[in-house]
């Protein structure tokens, strides 16, 4: 099976996790409850980290909010990267109170100076910044350049800030270019991709509800981590922030950059078909909820689309009007009772849970007071 070759980009360490540098692309979503409220973040937190996040973004709009983020740094089971707009002083606060990480929007917070003087601030903590380069907050001078927030005025307001930064030789950096136009965003990716090598954050904003966002978000970021680039990764949905990393994982999983959870492939249905196949696919699907392990799992409904067709599934079935049959990679094992086949395929799902001792939902030390195990 061909593999995606990666772009290199330089190493960030995000408190326990390294961003680029060949690490694995980390999955980030960002909490939305109350800036201030304490216990409902740290909850939502806790959840983002069970659903398989690796990184969690924190608003920080006011003092109050930065001082919430030092009791959430104590507790967080994941980093957290404090979201900065308009007030670089937040920054600096946030940084004292145990950020790993700053999200910096240069074009809102005051200019070059600002940003240079923020990034003295975080080389003394030794916390990486995140120059966030945004279609809807370009430079007056560069939108009238380029006639628009193109990919290319992206492109050259990230290298301004870029070289805003190498000036004063600080280069712990991660850069995203993000616009709510799918191919703009693919486009500044690439043309920046080309000219450095530091890790890219990959996103595309404002993308919508689930039903339209993901696959946005897919497109977009899928097609960039086909090319090899991307470090990091964030779904926008307006939705569950869970959703976003859900979502996010899949996608990395889609294109066997990771591996987390069950792969689920059917047949589409159709004149062959000789049961109900969306209900039996249903079943299917909720049951692997219950399995943390990659492994990949075959629904068929014909002897057409069988086990010679899913002979890349670890397991599979394939149903008949009263007999079906099981399979492990492309493999006959058994043939089954219609009404047993959902049973059989479990039996041989637990067994090669138990081996791989992968049964059960749950990611170890999401909740746990200061414990980053889940990462």
């Amino acid at each position: 099976m061909d593999k995606i070759k990666r772009r290199q980009t330089i190493p960030v360490k995000v408190g326990g996790v390294t961003i680029g540098g060949g690490a694995p692309v980390t999955v980030q979503s960002m909490t939305n409850t109350g800036s201030g409220d304490y216990g409902a973040t740290l909850d939502q937190i806790n959840r983002l980290c069970e659903a398989g996040a690796d990184l969690v973004r924190v608003a920080v709009p006011d003092r109050g909010a930065a001082d919430t983020l030092g009791r959430l740094a104590v507790k967080s089971p994941l980093p957290l990267i404090a979201d900065i707009h308009f007030d670089v002083k937040l920054a600096f606060l946030a940084l004292d109170n145990g950020a790993s990480k700053i999200r910096i929007n240069p074009g809102n917070i005051g200019g070059r100076d600002k940003l240079t003087e923020l990034a003295r601030k975080a080389r003394e903590y030794k916390v990486p910044l995140r120059i966030g380069v945004n279609a809807g907050s370009l430079e007056k001078s560069l939108f009238k350049k380029h006639g628009g927030a193109t990919a290319a005025a992206l492109v050259e307001s990230a290298l301004g800030y870029l070289q805003t930064m190498e000036d004063i030789g600080f280069g712990d950096l991660v850069f995203s270019l993000k616009a709510s136009d799918v191919y703009t965003t693919i486009s500044a990716y690439r043309l920046f991709s080309k000219a450095k090598a530091y890790p890219l954050h990959l996103g595309v904003t404002g993308a919508g509800p689930p039903s339209t966002g993901s696959i946005k978000g897919a497109v977009g970021i899928g097609a960039l981590l086909a090319d090899g680039i991307g470090d990091t990764i964030r779904v926008s949905l307006t939705a569950s922030p869970s959703e976003e990393i859900i979502t996010g994982r899949r996608i990395l999983q889609s294109l066997g950059l990771r591996a987390f959870a069950p792969d689920l492939i059917s047949c589409p249905t159709c004149g062959r078909c000789e049961v109900e196949l969306v209900p039996l696919v249903t079943e299917v699907e909720k049951m692997l909820e219950t399995y943390d392990m990659p492994v990949k799992v075959a629904v068929m409904g014909c002897a057409v689309n069988g086990p010679g067709e899913a002979r890349e599934a670890d397991i599979g079935i394939s149903a008949g009007k009263k007999r079906g049959i099981l399979f492990r990679q492309g493999r006959v094992i058994r043939t089954v009772q219609q009404s047993l086949l959902l049973e059989a395929l479990k039996e041989e799902l637990d067994l090669l849970a138990a081996r791989r001792g992968k049964l059960g939902r749950g990611r170890k030390g999401c909740g746990d007071s200061g414990n980053n195990t889940c990462l």
